[in-house]
Formats: structure tokens, sequence, C-alpha cells
């Protein structure tokens, strides 16, 4: 019976391939780094910050989701941003993440780029040993900035290939249309870093196309409107191009009026590698399991729906093949039991 055992979603081993770590950043822990380093914050507690998280569409959850940025000053900040939200995935079932950081957030108000990347690295490192929690560390351009502030952050991502995996486009999507950044990514595909990039969340479907033919990436990000086009869907499907969806992103964004209307079931039920994620799950009111129950109760996903998603989310990843076979074989043998 569908959700017959509430605990399989918690058993199910899973990949996260869409988190932005900025976007973890909990009221309480914004408010003791504000403290911390002295940044005052124009809310009083915890609850009025939450208070706040209240979105009309992408543009108002991104100017409240920069001024957050503010509090991440040290490199201590980024490190216990980053560990909070290991311990979180990892008690959740996440064994491999795929970690979005954006560094323009930091660089433009004059945190170091190596600052940043120090304390998510070191993060990184420990839960990998820690935790068993492999990961790879993708940077993100910002779309409403300039190609020539992109190119200079692929400068500093160059310098720091061993720990960068790859290269991402977040932001606002409306007006900054994929061919923008079309010379950044071909430098950047070129210096040996997978591509991915945030596309059909509040553009058109002709936007993931772009994202696809004229970026070169491996992965979509949302690719929600991809569905507005049956031949966009078919090619998709037939290269088995992955799509990280997030439901609760999207309907706390309006991006959908409700969870009915996600479009993770008619993904699936097209045959494409559509993955569920998490986003900025401090702000949209959810980590990687309350997404997968989201799509449960509202889209009435069974059980063997919610394996596919799992199997989905490791079969997108940029692991090696062998990587991905070790994570489908626990998910074979401790993940499919109901």
């Amino acid at each position: 019976m569908n959700g017959a055992d509430p605990a399989f979603i918690d058993r199910l081993p899973k990949a996260e391939l869409h988190l932005h770590i900025e976007g973890t950043l909990e009221p309480a822990m914004m408010l003791d780094l504000a403290a911390r380093n002295g940044v005052t914050l124009p809310y009083a507690d915890a609850a009025d910050i939450a208070a706040a998280y209240e979105f009309a569409n992408l543009q108002d959850f991104l100017d409240l989701y920069y001024a957050g940025m503010s509090v991440l000053v040290g490199e201590a900040d980024f490190h216990d941003l980053t560990w909070a939200y290991l311990q979180r995935a990892a008690a959740e079932g996440v064994s491999h993440a795929e970690v979005f950081f954006d560094p323009q957030g930091h660089t433009d108000r004059g945190v170091a780029f190596e600052t940043a990347l120090d304390g998510i690295w070191r993060a990184l490192d420990a839960g990998r040993r820690e935790l068993g929690v492999s990961s790879k560390l993708i940077a993100c351009f910002l779309r409403h900035l300039s190609e020539e502030s992109a190119f200079a952050t692929l400068a500093e991502v160059r310098r720091h290939a061993d720990r960068i995996f790859g290269v991402g486009l977040d932001s606002s999507e409306l007006g900054h249309p994929p061919a923008k950044f079309a010379r950044v990514f071909a430098e950047a595909r070129a210096a040996g870093f997978k591509a991915v990039a945030h596309a059909g969340e509040e553009g058109p479907a002709d936007f993931v196309r772009d994202a696809v033919d004229v970026l070169g990436v491996a992965r979509i990000d949302h690719g929600n409107r991809a569905l507005d086009d049956a031949d966009l869907v078919s090619r998709l499907a037939r290269e088995q191009v992955p799509l990280t969806m997030c439901p609760l992103s999207n309907l706390r964004l309006k991006v959908i009026a409700d969870m009915s209307a996600c479009p993770v079931k008619r993904a699936l039920d097209a045959g494409l590698l559509v993955t569920v994620n998490s986003d900025d799950p401090a702000y949209f009111g959810g980590y990687i399991n309350a997404n997968y129950r989201a799509v449960q109760d509202g889209l009435g996903l069974s059980d063997a729906d919610l394996r596919q998603l799992a199997r989905n989310s490791f079969a997108g990843s940029f692991l090696s093949d062998a990587e991905k076979q070790r994570h489908l074989d626990r998910l074979d043998a401790d993940g499919a039991s109901a």
C-alpha cells in the first residue's frame, strides 16, 4: 500500500544533487553567526526570521537569501554551516551530496574566495571520514551578474580544481538566458569541469534546451518547463539527461500552485531521469526526506516510484560508474524492503 511504512523514506539510501549550501542557513544559526561576527540583522529572533520566509516569487527569496549571507564571514562560519547540513543529510539517508556554493555572493562583499572554500571543504572532508557521506563541490555563477564577473570567478575556480569538481548557473532566471554565459561555460568545460545549470524553473523550455546545447551541461537543475515541449521531453528521456527537481522549493516560490501540480510524476512516467532534492531547505521548509514525503503524498507515489527516484539520484550523480554501482547495490540490499 502507498505510504504503508512511514520509515521507508528514512531508510532509503539516496543522493542529493541540488543543494545550495548557503540555503541551509537555519534561523538559529543565522542569529548565532550574526552574534559571532557582529552583524546586525533586521530580526528580533528566530521566529521573526522564519516569519519572513514567505515568498511571492524567486526574486523575493533571492533578496532575503543574499541578505542572510551577510553573517558568513570567517572560515569557521562556512565550516559550521556545511557540517550542520551534512549531519542532517546523513541522518536522512543521504550517502552522497553534490553541493553548490555561490562564490560571487561572498567575494562581492569582501570575503575571500579561499575563506568560503576552505571552510566548506574542511566540513566536506570530515563528512566523508566521519559520516560516510561522499561529496562533490560545484561553484555556481550568479546569472544576474555580468559575464565579466563570471570569468573572474572561473579564474578562481581554476586555481582550486583539486577541490572544485564542476560549475553551475543559478540566481534570477528571467532576463538572463543561458547564452549570456556560453563563453564562460565553454572555457570551464575545456578546463575539465563538469557543467550544470538552473533552467526551466521560471524560464521557458527553450532555456532548458539552450542549457544543453549552448552551455553543454551534463545535468539540468529544476527543468520543470521542459515538460511543456514534447520534443524536448523525448530528447531528454532518450539521452537520459538528469533533472534535479525541488518540490518544496517550487511550492514555496509559487512555481506550482500545489503539490498535485509538481512535475515529478509526469517526468517519471515520461522516462526522464528525474531526481528529488531540497534546493534551499532552511528557506523552503524541508530537507530531502520532507521533499520525498511531499511528492509521495501530493502525487500518490508508490514505494516503487520512490525507490526509482533514489536510483535516479545515484545514476544522475557525477560519481564514477563503479561508485554508482556500489550505492545502487546498497539501495537494492537495504533500501528496497518495504
